[in-house]
């Protein structure tokens, strides 16, 4: 509903994300940039904006960090929505919580690729008793032309 925060990547404006266009690795870009797989966004729309791995990447993962969020409680928990590309069994996203008491990332969620170039979405519930960060993780094994791992419109619930 209209009580989430999208960030859609169309412009380079998104509250939850605020340095996202300053993370080394990750690059804001569409399906016309040239740079291979995916063509599009999520919505088959070539001209729209989503957030990819760079090939140049110097490292081998590129992290992509919320801002801080509130504690949860039962009524508000947080969700958090996003539409992912992952191809090729050497590329993987992992989603990691930070809680600002710790200096660890807890692995939530991860996928590796599946051979199927194809956009599919999830929906993470996080319940924290503290404030916390929320860490998008790309990584890759070997550099290899036309392997892609993309994100595209992160909406959080009201209860982020």
């Amino acid at each position: 509903g209209s009580s989430w925060n999208n960030c859609d990547f169309e412009s380079n404006l998104c509250e939850v994300l605020p340095e996202f266009n300053l993370q080394p690795g990750w690059i804001r870009r569409n399906g016309q940039s040239g740079m291979g797989p995916p063509y599009s966004d999520h919505n088959g729309n070539e001209s729209a904006y989503f957030l990819s791995l760079s090939s140049e990447m110097q490292s081998s993962s590129a992290a992509l960090r919320t801002r801080v969020f509130l504690p949860t409680d039962e009524e508000h928990l947080c969700q958090i929505r996003f539409h992912y590309w992952v191809s090729q069994m050497s590329r993987t996203l992992m989603v990691g919580l930070q809680k600002l008491s710790e200096d660890t990332v807890t692995n939530i969620w991860q996928v590796s690729g599946e051979l199927r170039n194809q956009w599919n979405a999830n929906t993470i519930t996080i319940n924290s008793t503290e404030k916390f960060e929320v860490i998008f993780s790309g990584m890759v094994e070997t550099q290899r032309q036309g392997e892609s791992v993309a994100i595209d419109d992160i909406t959080f619930s009201e209860g982020c």
